[in-house]
């Protein structure tokens, strides 16, 4: 089946009509994927920095979980110590554990 140079013509405007649509859609896609980066880059970034914080404030944690399990100790100490100098008070001899 042969076209005609009129039917030809037109095919051809079409087609070139569509590929240009095409490009203009690709460009636009290659315009929101370069946004995209940008923010994910943006975004990893942040995270990075909030990583880092948060790693600071695990440190700190563990040095606060080290100063209460001290802290805790000598409060058992003390505790002890209470308990022998009731027990001095009352006159009750003391057994040990």
């Amino acid at each position: 089946m042969t076209m005609s140079p009129v039917e030809l013509e037109r095919r051809v405007r079409q087609l070139d009509n569509d590929v240009q649509s095409i490009y203009e859609l690709l460009n636009s896609i290659s315009s929101t994927q370069q946004r995209h980066t940008n923010r994910l880059g943006e975004l990893a970034v942040k995270a990075d920095g909030i990583e880092a914080r948060i790693d600071v404030l695990d440190a700190k944690v563990d040095g606060l979980d080290a100063k209460v399990g001290t802290v805790d100790a000598k409060v058992d100490g003390l505790d002890e110590k209470l308990d022998a100098v009731l027990e001095l008070l009352r006159g009750t001899p003391r057994t040990e554990p």
